[in-house]
């Protein structure tokens, strides 16, 4: 795997990414191969780029991610190149509540220049059980 390879399946994640912030579904979709599977929060699968805007639409009033940083490196025995792609949420819940410094990692697996599979995991729930008193300790 040549390190052009590399830079091109991270230039398809931030393209998805992207497009994915801006709620360009069938443009975030041309990112995505037919049969990519998509896993949010919580192991929710979600049935295509559609799936994501509608359950963020549910935990936020709104939300956007402040990217810093995105590494990739091949992974010879699944034949694909593993992007990830860390930073932070800010935005407001559903009560108008701003929040920021939200972590969140966000992995994809890209092969033939298309993203195959993608896990979204970030520190929304935990910040939720916070604001409802149910925290096991500060955050």
């Amino acid at each position: 795997m040549d390190d052009e390879s590399v830079a091109q399946a991270k230039r398809i994640v931030t393209q998805y990414l992207d497009r994915s912030m801006a709620r360009d579904v069938d443009g975030a979709r041309e990112c995505l191969a037919p049969d990519c599977e998509i896993v949010f929060t919580g192991g929710r699968t979600m049935p295509g780029p559609e799936g994501p805007p509608a359950f963020n639409a549910r935990r936020y009033a709104w939300v956007r991610k402040r990217i810093l940083r995105t590494d990739a490196v091949w992974n010879a025995e699944l034949g694909a190149v593993h992007v990830w792609n860390t930073g932070h949420l800010y935005g407001a819940w559903p009560d108008g509540e701003e929040f920021d410094g939200n972590r969140y990692v966000d992995f994809f697996a890209v092969r033939d220049g298309l993203i195959i599979r993608t896990e979204v995991w970030n520190d929304s729930a935990e910040i939720l059980l916070a604001r409802a008193g149910l925290a096991e300790a500060p955050l």
